[in-house]
């Protein structure tokens, strides 16, 4: 029997068990929202596409599992597309069906179509970043390429495809045999571990290693590997250092976790990965900031260190630095396999006592140089109060989003994660405006968790009307506005170096400018409060987690940098020579 493609398509997305879409309409994808009208699946409406794509991302990270994005032709998709880049770039599956220009009109330059090098082109704008990109000049082929693009989003290194499809195809009819014959192939496919050979000459050179350090990233919280990594650490009893991407795969409390390296990394975690003998390396591209620039007086100094490298993407491994062994493989696998084996070859265990005594010690000492920071009563606020008083508040399991600035940084050095992807960043992309949306995607997902997004007043002025769409579907996220009005990092940047904060503070005649995001929200028809001391921040908060309903928190931020002991070469690039980092602004 034949039926009509759009009536087709949420009947499959239905039987992979898809429960929400994000998406914004258009004339080219009105057929689908048609059929969604009477689907299990809700359709999260947007005000922006941004916010759409940041929602998804956040979504994906949280229930673990492939987001849908519903596109429109041309605008509508260039304003996916940095949200899109944004999952891609942290290997997050997603997979975007966009509405495109008929087929028929290809080359006449309809409406919205983008065609000024290339007739029919618009999916050619996401292959940068993209997986793959397919055009469906078929009715008939729809079905086989859309089963493909969840099976490639998903496989391998995750991360988003598009499947660009032109209106009129949306509005054909095809056979249901043809997406009968892809249902019947598996959802899953099985990756490939590692081999007991291999295993054990890797336990073996830990074994026998004065100093070896475990670096993760965010590839364990990706394989959902964080209890294997565990069990191992302890095991072993190895130290375990981390990227941005990687906080949380090991608990902030437990005193065999380093903390994060590279440019916010403490000196005494950045000493421990650079006088590291063997790194056993999970999950991690060796990212420019968390590596100090790959400049080896810093954080990571390889090959004088040995490093064994485990990733499923074979282009991570070598990318950055040479690896002596190198295993491309599913993390929650291998880690399996080398915990079985490590228990054959130490059944006992070990237990180094001067290493798990010398990271509480280090821990204690940190956090008592900020004590006084944390206790300070002033207003605007401590940036370091702020995360504290957010810590002190929130349950162990509650999630939090953060932007880019402060918020990430200060969140990545300062705030203890204990539970594994249980903290959503931007993290390859560091893209400005995913904080705010992806909390709502995230609490989408996990209704039952405390959903908190800390993001800077520049983060949550990028798409405000994302709360248009958190009052219409009543998602309770509660939103910290971090508010230095500015963009604080960038200017403490240019300060330092320049002498000057020209174009990255907010100003109106000369003072200082910022709008009342309480009284916005409360506008959108969201509860909100806007402080005026330090004092009222906690009972706020209490008040927001209480409610259970969407909560904005406006709260004046003193702008001064998160303290920096690593390196970062484009400090070199300002100032060559001179050792600046940042400056208050």
């Amino acid at each position: 029997m034949k039926k009509l493609i759009s009536k087709q398509l949420v009947h499959y997305l239905e039987s992979r068990e898809v429960q929400h879409i994000f998406g914004l309409c258009g004339h080219t994808n009105i057929a689908v929202l048609a059929e969604l009208e009477n689907s299990s699946i809700d359709f999260i409406d947007v005000r922006h596409e941004q916010i759409a794509a940041h929602m998804a991302d956040g979504y994906a990270r949280a229930k673990k599992e492939t987001a849908v994005l519903l596109s429109h032709v041309g605008p509508g998709l260039t304003n996916a597309s940095t949200g899109v880049a944004n999952a891609a770039l942290d290997s997050i599956p997603m997979v975007v069906i966009a509405g495109d220009v008929p087929s028929h009109y290809y080359g006449k330059h309809p409406h919205q179509e983008i065609n000024l090098h290339a007739d029919a082109s618009q999916h050619e704008i996401y292959r940068p970043f993209v997986k793959r990109t397919w055009r469906v000049d078929r009715p008939d082929l729809f079905p086989e390429i859309l089963h493909k693009a969840f099976q490639l989003a998903e496989s391998g290194n995750p991360g988003p495809v598009l499947v660009s499809v032109p209106m009129d195809i949306f509005s054909k009819e095809i056979d249901e045999s043809l997406f009968d014959k892809v249902k019947a192939h598996t959802k899953t496919l099985t990756k490939p571990s590692i081999d007991d050979e291999q295993a054990k000459q890797i336990i073996e050179k830990l074994l026998q290693a004065e100093s070896p350090i475990f670096h993760v990233g965010g590839g364990i919280i990706l394989a959902d590997a964080a209890q294997e990594l565990r069990e191992l650490a302890e095991h072993l009893s190895i130290p375990v250092s981390h990227s941005l991407m990687g906080k949380g795969a090991m608990s902030d409390d437990s005193d065999l976790t380093l903390g994060m390296t590279g440019f916010w990394g403490t000196k005494f975690i950045n000493d421990k990965t650079r006088n590291a003998d063997w790194i056993l390396a999970l999950g991690t591209r060796f990212a420019e900031a968390d590596s100090s620039s790959w400049e080896d007086e810093y954080t990571f100094r390889i090959p004088d260190t040995k490093l064994i490298h485990i990733d499923i993407d074979p282009n991570e491994i070598g990318r950055n630095y040479p690896a002596e062994i190198g295993v491309v493989a599913d993390l929650k696998q291998s880690l399996n396999v080398l915990l079985r084996v490590a228990k054959e070859l130490e059944p006992e265990g070990r237990n180094n006592q001067a290493i798990r005594d010398e990271i509480v010690n280090y821990r204690k000492e940190f956090n008592k140089e900020n004590q006084e920071l944390i206790e300070d009563n002033s207003y605007p606020m401590i940036p370091q109060r702020i995360l504290a008083e957010v810590r002190n508040v929130l349950p162990r399991d509650a999630f939090i989003t953060t932007d880019v600035g402060w918020n990430k940084n200060g969140m990545g050095q300062q705030f203890p994660i204990y539970e594994a992807g249980s903290v959503l960043t931007p993290g390859g992309y560091a893209t400005m405006g995913f904080g705010a949306p992806a909390a709502m995607g995230a609490k989408l997902a996990l209704s039952n968790h405390v959903v908190v997004s800390l993001v800077g007043d520049g983060g949550f002025g990028q798409n405000p009307a994302l709360l248009a769409t958190a009052a219409e579907e009543n998602i309770p996220v509660i939103w910290i506005v971090m508010n230095n009005s500015a963009y604080g990092t960038i200017a403490g940047l240019e300060k330092a170096h320049f002498g000057t904060t020209h174009g990255t503070v907010f100003q109106r005649d000369g003072e200082s400018y910022t709008p009342d995001y309480a009284a916005i929200a409360k506008a959108y028809g969201i509860d909100s409060v806007k402080l005026q001391s330090a004092e009222e921040f906690k009972p706020a908060l209490q008040q927001a987690v209480n409610e259970n309903k969407p909560f904005v928190i406006d709260v004046a931020m003193v702008n001064n940098p998160v303290p920096t002991d690593g390196h970062w070469n484009i400090m070199d690039i300002y100032s060559p020579g001179k050792n600046v980092h940042h400056a208050s602004s």
